[in-house]
């Protein structure tokens, strides 16, 4: 681990050893899971029972087996709505944060993986159903690298112990995003095509190395880019409520597919080592800055290929895509001075 990564490890460890709150703010690529490791074997070898939840079921697909592999002689089990596993009785649980009504004063330690993504960060039944799953006395871990307004306030306020990451485990700067204006998106979009400007722009990156993932505002426009491109390029769609999801997303990661589409379930929790990143549409409500942030954060991944371009094309500047660029900027100067 990096110096940050072990300085974030010994915070964990302390607030679990003293069952106490912290938030680990930390950027996307910072590499979160290992910094959770030491304190999740003090916690199992004092027998304490640990639950790590997440707002995603995409990041408890993808965390499993590493925890398995890390934990081989604890009793794991994964948790989401359509897992394998429905008994939840293991010392190790991961699951998704709906899986928390399930429990009442059940967890010593309660760890929370992007507290800021949606639904748990605006479902104040979820945040209830956390707090009463996990015992009276049990520490809290909050993990995130977009942290909300209210974690802010908190944090200002001295309320909330916080341990600050702002440099991935490579040591490269995050790829700070391009903003690229198209007049004529909307207008194409709402018609079922593209601007040829950014059709080009895609064809282009595909003579690279480099896989391309494009984020769409809706689950018919992504459908729309994916049979736009699918005469040309290996690209297939992926959506909050598609049952091949994983399949696809595995796809991708093998390098069967040239370009993957899809909506903002794919902001965070999945990561691919080398691909550039295209957001359609950026404007679009649904792409607030810390879901632009994040989706920025899926570039530059690897040690083998860290940097990774970004780009928001949209029709119109909004205060998110500013406040996203800024955001980046930001954790770039921070790391460089750490």
């Amino acid at each position: 681990m990096t110096n940050a990564q072990s300085n974030a490890a010994e915070h964990i460890v302390l607030a679990i050893e003293k069952r106490e709150e912290l938030l680990v703010w930390a950027v996307c690529g910072a590499g979160k899971t290992e910094m959770l490791f030491p304190g999740l074997t003090y916690a199992l070898r004092q027998g304490m029972r640990v639950c790590l939840a997440t707002p995603r079921t995409d990041v408890v697909r993808e965390l499993f087996p590493r925890l398995t592999s890390s934990f081989p002689e604890v009793e794991i089990q994964a948790l989401y709505g359509d897992s394998e596993e429905k008994s939840g009785s293991a010392q190790l649980l991961m699951a998704t944060t709906h899986q928390l009504y399930r429990y009442s004063q059940a967890f010593d330690v309660m760890i929370i993986d992007e507290i800021d993504a949606f639904p748990f960060h605006n479902d104040d039944s979820l945040k209830w159903a956390a707090k009463r799953a996990a015992k009276d006395h049990a520490s809290q871990i909050y993990l995130t690298a977009t942290p909300r307004k209210k974690e802010k306030r908190r944090i200002r306020q001295k309320q909330l112990p916080t341990v600050f990451i702002p440099s991935r485990f490579h040591g490269y700067p995050l790829p700070v995003p391009t903003l690229k204006l198209v007049t004529t998106l909307r207008s194409r979009l709402s018609k079922g095509t593209l601007p040829k400007s950014i059709l080009q722009r895609i064809f282009n990156q595909q003579t690279g190395k480099r896989q391309l993932l494009i984020f769409a505002s809706t689950i018919q426009y992504a459908e729309n880019i994916k049979g736009i491109l699918s005469s040309r390029l290996l690209v297939s769609s992926v959506h909050a409520e598609d049952p091949a999801r994983a399949d696809k997303i595995l796809a991708f990661r093998n390098r069967e597919l040239d370009v993957l589409v899809t909506t903002t379930i794919l902001e965070r929790g999945v990561t691919f080592p080398s691909v550039d990143v295209f957001v359609i549409d950026a404007g679009h409500q649904v792409f607030d800055e810390a879901a632009l942030v994040q989706i920025a954060g899926r570039a530059g991944r690897s040690h083998k290929d860290p940097d990774g371009e970004v780009i928001f094309f949209h029709s119109g500047k909004t205060n998110a895509m500013f406040e996203a660029q800024e955001a980046i900027h930001q954790m770039n100067i921070k790391a460089k001075n750490q």
